[in-house]
């Protein structure tokens, strides 16, 4: 099954972050918390639902509440993914 990459990781929470809502994901943002590059447990449920349907896997809910990085989050989804095959 396919890695979800720090691109597509972008994409999905540009796509979960609302409407109105300025949020730069430029840069290196591998380990900036997802608070700081203002995300709320909401917009994180989102995209972890858009994770699960693009890649087909279910995603833990305490660990992805755990996930509190865009690196811990593609951590996860990728060993879920690589452990799917």
């Amino acid at each position: 099954m396919a890695q979800m990459t720090l691109e597509e990781l972008r994409d999905t929470l540009v796509a979960c972050a609302g409407e109105g809502d300025a949020v730069d994901l430029s840069g290196d943002i591998l380990d900036v918390p997802f608070e700081e590059l203002g995300y709320d447990s909401l917009a994180l449920m989102e995209s972890a639902a858009r994770i699960e349907r693009a890649y087909g896997i279910s995603l833990p809910e305490e660990a992805t509440s755990e996930a509190d990085t865009p690196r811990a989050l593609l951590d996860l989804v990728n060993g879920i993914t690589a452990s799917a095959v």
